[in-house]
């Protein structure tokens, strides 16, 4: 006789679809991290990934969980809800959280990244048809989707380009440059031109990634001189793609106009010339930017403070504030969360006694010039924000490669890297 299927336990599935939330909201956090490596990462997936196959496994029970959970309709709780909806091919509820995202933009990210969770084989026919609609989010939706799977998507991209809505501009220039597709590059060099600010820096974004050409570059360096939240990724761009000298006075030229040391130090640690090696240490005095000037010695010299023994604890009067960052979602209440805190007098022993390995006017990444061997091993055993330099390197160093996207589930990365090896 055949036993009857057991039913959910309700806490057991509420504390799954509540997990997987959360969860996800610290993924946010972690993807561009100072302190996780792909290993940490991976562990993290495979907690989220537990937590959605048991909201998996309880079926329609779950499914209404997950729906009632979108009362507060946060990141992490879009993203589960999206996830489920796909899993079951649920057209009806993933057209209820596109209105839902519409209303609510702050929670877009959490549909976007289910889209870029789940296997590209569950997404068939889901993404043609939001390529073919006619609403601009759906379209947004789809293209991000193709972008996080390295796959084309063909003519609406190419129509993207030139829609009203400037988000979906932005993220089809975006695109553009994360796929490589070189033959976009005049395109993209167009976009440079664009109304809209932050399709303006996108396009240039991918101009540089897919040919360094002479607008995106001049794009960037207006990005670089204003003040406003693509000033840093800007610069950090642009020190890497022109030479060492024009690098230099670039930063001379923005030292003159600009009161802030830690834009300077994030652009001296990407420049990764060694003459900043010692002004750096200097800066590691000042509580407020000893950590970011600590990343960036480490992002040119390659070295691990912790393993050496060359941090410290925080000060004691040190008290973390929220960043100014609104525009991204869970951030950190401290930017510089994760990084450690040099010990300035040891760093610079170990600086006097090592400074002959480091030639001044040579590009230094991790320790080494950067090449796309030294690259790939970043990608395999760097921290997340040095695995992201390293992604950008890969395209630098030929113009047209595909951005490898750090922010993928881990699994999903390591099968790649093994590809790439």
């Amino acid at each position: 006789m055949l036993s009857e299927p057991q039913q959910p336990l309700p806490i057991v599935v509420q504390q799954h679809v509540e997990e997987a939330a959360i969860l996800r909201s610290v993924r946010s956090v972690l993807v561009r991290a100072a302190d996780v490596n792909l290993r940490d990462l991976g562990r993290l997936d495979e907690r989220i990934a537990a937590h959605l196959d048991g909201v998996a496994i309880a079926g329609d029970y779950a499914s209404r969980l997950c729906s009632a959970a979108l009362e507060r309709p946060r990141t992490g709780e879009v993203f589960t809800a999206a996830v489920r909806a796909l899993d079951e091919k649920n057209e009806r509820q993933l057209a209820a959280l596109f209105a839902l995202v519409g209303a609510v933009p702050e929670a877009q990210s959490g549909l976007r990244s289910a889209f870029g969770w789940v296997a590209a084989s569950q997404l068939r026919g889901t993404v043609a048809t939001l390529l073919a609609s006619a609403e601009s989010l759906d379209r947004l939706v789809g293209i991000a989707a193709c972008a996080m799977h390295d796959v084309d998507p063909g003519t609406p991209l190419l129509h993207a380009f030139n829609d009203p809505d400037p988000q979906l501009r932005a993220r089809a220039f975006r695109a553009a440059g994360d796929l490589g597709r070189h033959d976009l590059l005049l395109a993209c060099d167009s976009g440079c031109d664009d109304e809209d600010r932050e399709v303006r820096f996108c396009a240039a974004r991918s101009a540089i990634f897919l040919g360094r050409t002479k607008k995106g570059i001049r794009t960037l360096e207006t990005f670089a001189a204003t003040a406003d939240s693509f000033q840093s990724p800007a610069l950090c761009i642009l020190v890497k793609t022109i030479g060492l000298p024009a690098a230099h006075e670039l930063l001379k030229g923005i030292a003159q106009k600009s009161a802030s040391k830690r834009l300077l130090i994030e652009g001296a640690g990407a420049a990764g010339d060694a003459q900043y090696l010692p002004w750096l240490i200097g800066q590691m005095s000042d509580p407020a930017l000893a950590r970011v000037a600590g990343e960036s010695f480490s992002t040119i010299t390659g070295i691990d403070f912790a393993e050496l023994n060359l941090n410290k604890d925080a000060p004691d009067d040190f008290e973390a504030g929220p960043t100014d960052e609104a525009e991204e979602d869970d951030v950190a209440m401290d930017r510089d969360d994760g990084l450690v805190w040099p010990d300035q007098e040891r760093v610079q022993q170990w600086w006097n006694s090592n400074q002959q390995r480091f030639r001044s006017g040579t590009r230094h990444f991790m320790g080494a010039i950067p090449t796309r061997e030294h690259c790939f091993g970043v990608l395999k055993e760097g921290y997340q924000r040095q695995r992201s330099v390293g992604a950008e390197y890969l395209c630098l160093l030929r113009p047209g490669t595909p951005l490898f996207n750090v922010c993928a589930p881990a699994w999903r990365q390591k099968q790649l890297l093994q590809k790439m090896s």
